[in-house]
């Protein structure tokens, strides 16, 4: 597994990965979330100032990617206050490559890029019918922090915050 930057050219590759690694979940909540969720994930905010496109490549591949947002940017369209350590958001690795170690690759790869520029912390928010991504965030040591939780399609469902203290 080489963990990278995305390249410029890649970047619709990888917005087009990411809604076919979130699109299991279309079936199993409102339509009105995933459509919200569609447009956040495959919006250009990865592209923001300061944001980290990274992703893992395994056989000459992209598996998947991430995008690390610096501390005190809006990560998520004015959902959550900003906060003073980096976000971890649009975690996605394709159907073909999960169970191989790129998530956790990729998270790693975060979690050290935090820790080198300083930061205290990193933090993430994943639905709560997440429930793969929630488990593999606890195992890595991640906290959840409920006080930043939000629900952006006003349809009862969770965006869960967590922390992971450095």
């Amino acid at each position: 597994m080489h963990i990278r930057d995305a390249a410029p050219e890649e970047r619709s590759f990888i917005r087009e990965q990411r809604l076919d690694a979130y699109r299991e979940h279309a079936k199993s909540i409102p339509d009105g979330h995933w459509q919200a969720l569609a447009r956040a994930i495959g919006s250009e905010a990865d592209a923001q100032p300061g944001a980290e496109l990274i992703v893992a490549e395994a056989d000459g591949q992209i598996a998947g990617s991430v995008v690390l947002f610096p501390a005190n940017t809006d990560a998520y369209d004015g959902h959550v206050d900003k906060q003073d350590y980096p976000e971890i958001r649009m975690l996605a690795v394709s159907p073909a490559h999960r169970g191989k170690g790129a998530a956790s690759a990729l998270i790693a790869e975060c979690i050290r890029r935090a820790r080198a520029s300083g930061s205290r912390a990193v933090g993430l928010h994943t639905g709560e019918f997440m429930k793969d991504a929630r488990q593999l965030y606890e195992k890595l040591g991640f906290e959840r922090l409920p006080q930043y939780d939000f629900q952006p399609a006003d349809d009862g469902i969770t965006v869960m915050a967590f922390r992971l203290n450095l």
